[in-house]
């Protein structure tokens, strides 16, 4: 199955806009429609980005969740809103000691990780990308963290995003 020439997006974004990473340089937009014809066999959803004609090379990438990614949980972020006041919870206890294994665990257990990516050309002709992470429970209510606690994700390099995003698209 591959992209529909109908929904081959082709005109480019004229800057980059904040908030995205540089994936490639000097890339194509054959390059851009092979990213969203994996993303199609693999199952994903693509949509338009709210605001943006059918035409332009921007698309949301979404419905690939990675399982087991405690690895990626900004704990430096995590320990500040512990700072605030919590409720307790033996992985929170464990974390504020200098421990961050129980909470992984906890993590890897009971959550997955949500991975979203807005790709797009830009006139510079820069493949660039914005991801949009977050952990969502596998079952809501099992887990027993405080269900007000933000989990929040690490900011990724670009070679990380990059292969995320291939496997998102069924390409790595």
């Amino acid at each position: 199955m591959t992209l529909p020439k109908a929904d081959r997006p082709t005109r480019p974004l004229p800057a980059k806009p904040a908030g995205y990473v540089e994936l490639a340089r000097y890339s194509s937009l054959g390059r851009l429609w092979g990213l969203l014809g994996g993303a199609l066999r693999a199952g994903r959803e693509i949509s338009i980005v709210r605001g943006d004609s059918p035409d332009l090379c921007r698309r949301r990438i979404a419905g690939y969740a990675l399982p087991g990614a405690a690895l990626f949980l900004d704990t430096a972020r995590l320990l500040s809103q512990l700072e605030d006041g919590f409720e307790t919870h033996p992985a929170l206890l464990a974390l504020l000691s200098g421990d961050a294994d129980p909470l992984r665990a906890e993590l890897n257990a009971h959550f997955e990780l949500q991975l979203n990516f807005v790709v797009a050309l830009t006139a510079g002709r820069d493949l660039i990308v914005r991801p949009e992470f977050k952990y969502l429970p596998t079952v809501p209510g099992l887990s027993t963290l405080p269900a007000q606690l933000a989990l929040v994700p690490r900011r990724l390099g670009r070679d990380e995003l990059h292969l995320l995003l291939q496997r998102a698209c069924g390409l790595a």
